[in-house]
């Protein structure tokens, strides 16, 4: 099958060498010369170019933009492609990009693989990326069922669980345990950074250890992204952080008013809470 992929990042990358593994001829188009040159260099793809003409060819087409890019190039791609070309994308929102694109595209499929990493670009792109990883699928009433077949197809060939919804419950969810993330691992880092003793500063950055590795690790990626979760999923993140600042006040009444067993309570919940979330 011959299969594009329209930005040649991360996720793009790592598609590109799992479905050359497979067999499939595999044609990326990025932004960047650079980026084409390295991604064949790499393995990645068999061919890259600047040109959108060059997925012409193609069966399937991945959009693997950024967010905020992933309408527009649409819009520029399908003037090159056959009508029976199916088109699915990998972005952390999918409300506003289905109700763009499904209008325009009975082939479309939105989906979005819960696979990132905190790297970028396609020198972080690696096999295997997507094996037992979620891979969420948000087709409308109008998607054509043959089209839902293929990207099916595919995500299960590449490892992944694949889920599916609607594209407004995944923005809601996703705005729990990824956009809501970043943003409170964001201000951690914050709040540590604001110690006004500066002998204290240091001895907390040499003290760090794996607990705030952990809680602040999505809060050093790629601040690109979270801008645009932010942006384009703004209301379900609001939603997530008016809530999460209420959580955050009962935890810190609860100390203020030295409620001891009231706080141990409310961690043993959350405690047996986090397996239904995280293995």
């Amino acid at each position: 099958m011959n299969i594009g992929i329209l930005g040649l990042g991360l996720i793009g990358g790592s598609l590109g060498f799992d479905l050359r593994s497979q067999g499939h001829h595999v044609l990326g188009v990025s932004r960047r010369e650079s980026t084409c040159q390295k991604a064949v260099a790499l393995g990645s793809v068999d061919q890259a170019s600047l040109d959108m003409s060059l997925l012409a060819t193609t069966e399937v087409v991945f959009i693997c933009t950024p967010i905020a890019l992933i309408v527009p190039q649409f819009e520029q791609m399908i003037a090159y492609l056959s009508p029976t070309t199916v088109v699915t994308d990998v972005g952390s929102v999918k409300a506003p990009i289905v109700k763009a694109i499904s209008p325009l595209w009975d082939h479309f499929v939105g989906g979005h693989p819960m696979a990132g990493i905190t790297d970028s670009g396609i020198e972080a792109a690696h096999r295997h990326l997507f094996v037992g990883k979620p891979y969420v699928l948000t087709p409308d009433a109008t998607t054509a069922t043959a089209a839902i077949n293929v990207v099916e197809e595919i995500v299960r060939s590449l490892g992944a669980n694949i889920y599916h919804c609607q594209p407004e419950q995944h923005d809601r969810a996703v705005s729990w345990i990824s956009h809501l993330p970043v943003m409170v691992s964001s201000s951690l880092i914050a709040a540590c950074i604001s110690e006004t003793d500066p002998d204290v500063l240091q001895l907390a950055q040499k003290l760090a250890s794996s607990g705030f590795r952990d809680t602040s690790r999505v809060g050093g990626g790629n601040p690109e992204l979270g801008v645009m979760m932010a942006q384009y999923n703004r209301q379900a993140l609001l939603r997530s952080l008016q809530q999460y600042r209420h959580n955050l006040d009962e935890l810190t009444n609860l100390i203020e008013q030295e409620k001891w067993t009231d706080l141990e309570e409310k961690l043993t919940a959350t405690g047996k809470a986090r397996p239904d979330f995280v293995e």
